[in-house]
This record gives structure tokens, sequence and C-alpha cells, in this order.
């Protein structure tokens, strides 16, 4: 029996994470779910697009707001395998997400390391979900990008 919890949602996001490290983009991924049901898949697609902005979390909130026909995603959850960056985190705080679930921690560009929430204030935050398996896809992209140079 499929249990729909945390972790089977999180591994959704990393077959999107691994769509982006096949498109030779930085691999994160990311899934927004409301009422038990996938409502939006994406995946970085900063490269292909040429846009900065095109971040996975971006692209899902984006798809989100047309399935459900409005801007807010209160009673949805965003489920992405890297800790978002400022900018998303910022997009998320005008969705209003009820929550977010990340993977893996981003030391060097990750919302947290902020001294103020950008979140909303609504928003629950849930981490470590499956951070080994989105950590060790970040790395295994860096490791090929550094020794291709």
């Amino acid at each position: 029996m499929i249990v729909f919890d945390d972790e089977y949602y999180m591994r959704e996001a990393l077959k999107e994470a691994e769509k982006a490290f096949e498109l030779d983009e930085v691999p994160v991924g990311a899934v927004i779910v409301c009422k038990d049901r996938i409502i939006a898949r994406a995946h970085n697609l900063t490269e292909k697009l040429n846009d900065v902005t095109a971040h996975a979390e971006m692209q899902a909130f984006t798809a989100a707001s047309e399935y459900l026909g409005g801007k807010f995603l209160g009673d949805c959850t965003l489920y992405v395998t890297l800790e978002p960056c400022v900018m998303c985190a910022g997009a998320a705080f005008w969705t209003r997400i009820g929550r977010i679930v990340y993977g893996a921690a981003d030391k060097k560009r990750g919302y947290t390391l902020l001294n103020t929430s950008v979140l909303h204030p609504q928003t629950k935050v849930t981490h470590g979900v499956l951070q080994k398996e989105c950590s060790d896809l970040l790395s295994l992209f860096f490791e090929r990008k550094r020794t291709n140079l």
C-alpha cells in the first residue's frame, strides 16, 4: 500500500530534480500538493529559458496558480529538494502557501540565512525530508561540473 506522506511527495520532487539533472540544469525539483493531489510539477529551467528566475519553485507556483485559477495557495504544500532561495521564499510569501517541505539545506543561498523570516507568518516549514538523497544529487551535479571544466 502506498503511503502519501512527506517522503512520498519528496520522492516526486526528486524525480523532477532528476529531469533537471538530465538537462544540465541545477537539479532542483518541486511539486505542489493540494488536498492529497499533486497539482504542479516543476524543475529548474534557468539555462533552457535563459531566465534567472526560472527556479523550480517559481515554475511550480505558476503551474499551481493556473491549475487552481487563483494566485493564493493557502491550502497547498510545496515540496522542493533544496531550501528555497530568498527570491523563491519571497514568492512563497505572496502565494500565502500553507506549508513548505524541503530536503537539503542551502548553506550559501537559502532563505534561512536571513535574520528575519521572508515567509508568510502562517506558512509552516518542515526541513530535512530525504535530505541525503537531495544533497547527493546536487553534489553529483556539481562534482561533474568541476571535473568537466
